[in-house]
């Protein structure tokens, strides 16, 4: 893999570049792109719900669940009304082997009718 100039590019730029990734499968070059739009300066308090969610998605499908879970937890507590992001948690802890603590975020979203 080639490596990506990142800093150059607008945030709307990085954004669009992400989903193109994502959609196309290479779910880490979309998380390293994403985590490039978390910390960048540019980036909108707003439009970083959408930032997280993708990117706990992007660190799901590469099987980095331990990062998932935890960037799950860190939207959640920036956006506790999504609740996408509770079966993402929820399903991260279940892959990664731990069900027992996966179960109250697999309700709660179930009880939404997300899950």
């Amino acid at each position: 893999m080639t490596a990506i100039r990142l800093l150059p590019r607008s945030p709307y730029d990085l954004w669009r570049w992400a989903e193109e990734l994502f959609s196309t499968r290479d779910y880490l070059g979309a998380a390293t792109t994403l985590e490039s739009l978390l910390v960048h300066p540019e980036v909108d308090e707003r439009d970083l719900a959408q930032v997280r969610e993708l990117l706990v998605r992007a660190y799901y499908h590469s099987a980095r669940l331990g990062k998932a879970a935890e960037a799950a937890r860190a939207a959640l507590a920036a956006d506790p009304g999504n609740t996408y992001l509770l079966l993402l948690l929820g399903r991260s802890l279940e892959r990664a082997g731990h069900a027992e603590d996966a179960l109250p975020y697999l309700r709660m979203a179930d009880a939404t009718g997300v899950a």
